[in-house]
């Protein structure tokens, strides 16, 4: 009865193994105090709801990888990169959330019976919030063994 909580501590655990992630956070994003710059880059997921299946229990996540872009004050030389750091963002957080879902569909996560469900879906996102900054949101389905008995 406590796979809910194992869930939450494996993605965490994981998330925090990442070099690119110094902040992990869980529940309301509008709970988090994103004005502090030394908590990013920052990953926070969200458990958006479950399905109850006989073997195993579907729970369907947000997770939202971000980093702060970092404006250059010297005068912009190339116009595809700009002056920031926003491409390198991007880059940066789609690998923690591309490790994380490897790590589901045929990774050690995967043996330990957390397994990723169907295709996920990810979206860009760039000053989403009050600091500057760029990230990718995925919903994706993780599957768990049903530890519930009826006895």
């Amino acid at each position: 009865m406590t796979g809910f909580y194992n869930l939450l501590d494996t993605l965490k655990t994981e998330l925090k193994d990442s070099p690119f992630v110094n902040t992990v956070t869980y529940g309301d994003i509008s709970d988090i105090d994103l004005n502090k710059q030394s908590i990013f880059p920052l990953s926070h997921f969200i458990v958006n709801n479950f399905q109850y299946q006989t073997n195993v229990i579907v729970f369907n996540i947000s997770l939202l990888c971000m980093d702060l872009v970092d404006e250059s004050k010297e005068d912009t030389t190339d116009i595809f990169k700009g002056n920031n750091n926003e491409q390198d963002v991007f880059n940066t957080q789609m690998n923690v959330i591309s490790r994380v879902l490897a790590l589901l569909e045929r990774g050690d996560l995967y043996d330990n019976k957390y397994q990723l469900q169907g295709q996920p879906s990810s979206e860009a996102f760039v000053d989403r919030f009050d600091n500057k900054l760029a990230g990718w949101t995925v919903t994706f389905d993780v599957a768990i063994q049903n530890e519930i008995t009826i006895c």
